[in-house]
């Protein structure tokens, strides 16, 4: 009888694995598929999209904790929202000792619903450890 329950409790142990991975997978879809917080390999970049600003603040101030500069990168409407979160990491962490690097602005070829090429404008604004 033991080692039925024991056969049992690791399939579902392994059963809450796969399902763990699976969620992971599931979640890490998520964010590739939406314009929101991914992070590239070694997360040295912030994507700004439709969360709150005060996420963004969150992710890119604990990845500068880790790294010596993290680029917050927009496009379109959401280029606002990244000069936002760059401002609000030199104001409220002024003794933090981070500053802005050069910004670099430009335009993507987008192809619309309807099928039409389109120009989406670009921002990547670099913060760097003054460090």
């Amino acid at each position: 009888m033991s080692t039925e329950n024991t056969s049992t409790n690791e399939s579902q142990s392994s059963g809450n694995q796969n399902t763990s991975t699976n969620e992971s997978q599931s979640s890490g879809n998520q964010n590739t598929s939406s314009h929101e917080s991914r992070s590239s390999g070694n997360r040295d970049t912030i994507f700004i999209g439709k969360k709150p600003i005060m996420a963004y603040v969150t992710s890119t101030l604990i990845q500068l904790a880790n790294l010596p500069e993290v680029k917050i990168k927009a496009r379109g409407m959401s280029i606002g929202r990244a000069v936002d979160v760059a401002q609000i990491i030199l104001r409220k962490t002024e003794n933090a000792g981070y500053v802005i690097g050069d910004i670099k602005i430009s335009s993507e070829v987008l192809e619309s619903n309807d099928g039409k090429s389109r120009n989406v404008s670009t921002i990547e604004i670099p913060v760097k450890s003054n460090k």
